[in-house]
């Protein structure tokens, strides 16, 4: 069977993210960083075991990273046959939309990105990451 014929077609460019203003960003940042020290790192960072056999979360910390803001989990690779030492893991992404609107997004085990809550504000944003299990490392 013949090869369909190559042809041009037309592929318009993506549109900008929209750009997120200053003191929106300092509120996620700070608010973000609240949960994690009250509610994330005493849920699920552990003292490290004594005789550790498999990976273990060591810190949990969060980024910007142009209009995404992400939750990191930092494991420590441990046991016998660790081949590095320490690794991270995003486990969940805000996207940026407008005003005060935000998709958040959990990490699949493929690496895909999997939009969970559409147009959330930044509190139920916070409140999905703090309860639902799809935002646990």
């Amino acid at each position: 069977m013949p090869q369909p014929r190559k042809m041009w077609v037309y592929a318009p460019k993506k549109p900008a993210p929209p750009k997120i203003p200053e003191p929106l960003k300092r509120e996620v940042e700070t608010k973000a960083n609240a949960l994690v020290e009250a509610v994330l790192k005493p849920l699920h960072v552990q003292p490290p075991p004594e005789d550790p056999q498999f990976n273990y979360i060591e810190d949990i910390t969060t980024k910007w990273v142009r209009s995404y803001f992400y939750f990191y989990a930092l494991y420590r690779s441990a046991g016998p046959y660790a081949l590095g030492g320490q690794f991270e893991v995003k486990f969940a992404r805000l996207t940026y939309l407008c005003g005060d609107r935000f998709n958040l997004a959990a990490q699949r085990h493929t690496g895909e990105w999997m939009e969970i809550f559409p147009d959330l504000t930044l509190d139920e944003c916070l409140a999905a990451v703090r309860d639902d299990p799809w935002f646990h490392p």
